[in-house]
């Protein structure tokens, strides 16, 4: 092994890496390791992680337990890479997945693993939806954010992203998402209406898909009604109702499906970020059994269904879900944090808000300047956090669901620090 001569210098990754690199440049250090919710750099710096692998570590960073479950299984000589062939380590992720997440729900879906990204597994969901239907066309709401290959950048609202497509993003129609025009206006009316009226203009689509909590377009929160509603306009119009619970699913709002409060049944449901519990690639469709209507290996992928990121999946789930106990601490933490935010958004004089469910929060500072001032100083004093919303003004929090209280409330201390220093 080559002598470390350049401890935490950022010329290697500036020199060698595209300039598509995003998460280096906010936090402009070399981080080496991470426990629980704290993740250090090589100068032994260390920061309180509220961003979580972008959703993607909802129990922290190296669990022992399910470290110790993909070593254990690595010493076995059992089957690592194996396309989609059946193996020891799915069979017993969608049994135990059936059996604690599913069946007490009162919820039946068949399982399909595309490749191992989110937006993969959007893609897999769109073309299910027209081969179901026989429509090409999708429904998607403002500010919804789904992945940015070409199928999934169609139903992604950001223009940023959109630019970067080369062509023009296509196949889907854009809907005002729940509180866009407002409090007062219930946008699925206007849904309702445009499907009834056959001059519209707007084509029956096969799907519409959503999130019930808008991520990285500022931490939006669809209300109970709203969700019901676009449920009933989908069922009187047989369109499919796909749920993208990639950063909202396992259990960042509480339960461990984002929609569960709003009581709504999807066709489909999209997972990944921390499905695997660890942040190793995984994601997975769930899909009404009388919708698998696939002919064998029309939508494959090499690294489907990953058998490292199976077991720990499953370790999480049996960790994690076998009682109510997360569920339980996720809301009561999320209350209290969602209450210190709101303490320190009313002790500025600036437009700030708060907003979120669960351990999903946000600070919206009205302008992306601000947020910017404030997440900047956060990370010189040792809190990781990142922007999102239409011009980044929103300030969003994810801290881990297992995140202890001393923890939360050191990050949220510096969080208060930071914004009386920049607002």
């Amino acid at each position: 092994m080559f002598p470390d001569n350049n401890s935490n210098s950022l010329s290697v990754f500036e020199n060698l890496e595209s300039n598509v690199r995003s998460y280096s440049r906010s936090f402009p250090t070399v981080f080496r390791r991470g426990v629980g919710a704290i993740i250090e750099d090589e100068k032994g710096c260390k920061y309180i992680d509220f961003l979580s692998g972008a959703g993607a570590l909802n129990y922290g960073h190296n669990d022992p337990e399910l470290i110790n479950a993909m070593v254990e299984y690595t010493k076995s000589s059992a089957i690592i890479h194996g396309l989609d062939m059946a193996t020891s380590a799915k069979r017993e992720f969608m049994e135990f997945f059936n059996a604690t997440i599913l069946r007490p729900r009162g919820l039946k879906y068949k399982f399909q693993f595309p490749g191992p990204t989110g937006a993969n597994a959007v893609e897999a969901a769109l073309k299910l939806a027209r081969k179901v239907t026989g429509r090409h066309n999708i429904i998607s709401f403002t500010n919804g954010f789904h992945g940015v290959s070409l199928g999934a950048l169609a139903v992604t609202g950001n223009r940023y992203y959109r630019d970067a497509a080369g062509l023009p993003p296509a196949g889907a129609v854009f809907m005002p998402y729940d509180g866009y025009f407002g409090p007062e206006t219930d946008t699925s009316e206007y849904l309702d209406k445009v499907f009834s009226d056959a001059s519209s203009g707007i084509d029956l689509p096969a799907a519409i898909i959503l999130e019930t909590v808008q991520g990285e377009g500022g931490i939006n929160v669809a209300s109970e009604k709203w969700l019901r509603s676009v449920e009933r306009i989908c069922r009187k119009n047989d369109i499919l109702l796909i749920v993208d619970d990639i950063q909202a699913g396992c259990g960042r709002t509480g339960s461990f499906f984002s929609f569960e409060y709003a009581g709504i049944s999807p066709d489909i449901i999209v997972l990944s970020k921390s499905l695997s519990g660890i942040g190793l690639p995984l994601s997975l469709l769930l899909l009404k059994p009388e919708l698998d209507v696939w002919q064998p290996a029309e939508h494959i992928g090499t690294f489907r269904g990953n058998n490292l990121a199976l077991v720990t999946a499953t370790g999480a789930l049996r960790k994690f879900w076998a009682n109510e106990n997360l569920s339980d601490d996720v809301m009561e933490k999320g209350s209290n944090m969602s209450e210190r935010l709101r303490q320190i958004a009313q002790s500025t004089q600036n437009n700030l808000s708060v907003r979120g469910r669960g351990l999903m929060l946000a600070l919206d500072c009205a302008e992306g300047n601000v947020a910017e001032k404030i997440v900047r100083k956060a990370f010189d004093e040792g809190l990781v956090v990142e922007r999102c919303g239409a011009e980044d003004q929103v300030i969003k929090f994810l801290p881990p669901l297992t995140i202890d209280a001393q923890t939360l409330q050191r990050g949220l201390d510096i969080l208060d620090l930071s914004v009386h220093a920049s607002v």
